[in-house]
């Protein structure tokens, strides 16, 4: 199916009030993820990927009612992240590093390995050292992946 000129023109202007509202989100979206994004980072432990989760019993020892409310609601924002990233892929911002704030946010099987994979991106590492020196933070630790080597803070292999 080919379209001509004046079908896509005709279409845009019957649908120009949608894509007035998508270039607003696009918009808002945008902005909002170069001020929580780098929020996110910064607040992040230095050992966010190296440390043992199985030691966090306090999260257990919450009502049930509130930890499944908490972790609904953890899981929303986490896929909210994770789609913005994948729309800034083709639009300007972060996605790389939005979606991996997102991922760090959903729980599944097997996150860890996930999170391994996209922190080993030299790019990703650097984006992440840099904006946490800009506020005063040492760089992030990063993690043994599966081949058993360790990255060091630059996200060089060692």
């Amino acid at each position: 199916m080919t379209m001509s000129a004046g079908s896509i023109l005709e279409w845009i202007r019957l649908h120009e009030a949608l894509i007035g509202y998508s270039a607003l989100f696009s918009l808002i979206t945008f902005l909002l993820t170069l001020i929580i994004v780098p929020a996110l980072i910064i607040r992040m432990p230095p050992d966010y990927f190296t440390y043992d989760r199985e030691h966090l019993k306090q999260y257990h020892r919450q009502h049930i009612v509130m930890r499944v409310l908490l972790l609904v609601l953890k899981n929303v924002f986490g896929y909210v992240f994770i789609f913005a990233g994948i729309a800034m892929l083709m639009l300007p911002g972060q996605g790389i590093i939005t979606i991996l704030i997102g991922i760090t946010l959903i729980s599944f099987p097997k996150k860890r390995a996930l999170e391994c994979r996209i922190i080993k991106n030299r790019s990703v590492v650097r984006m992440i050292n840099w904006i946490r020196a800009s506020a005063k933070k040492g760089p992030i630790d990063l993690p043994v992946c599966s081949t058993g080597s360790k990255m060091d803070g630059s996200g060089n292999q060692g």
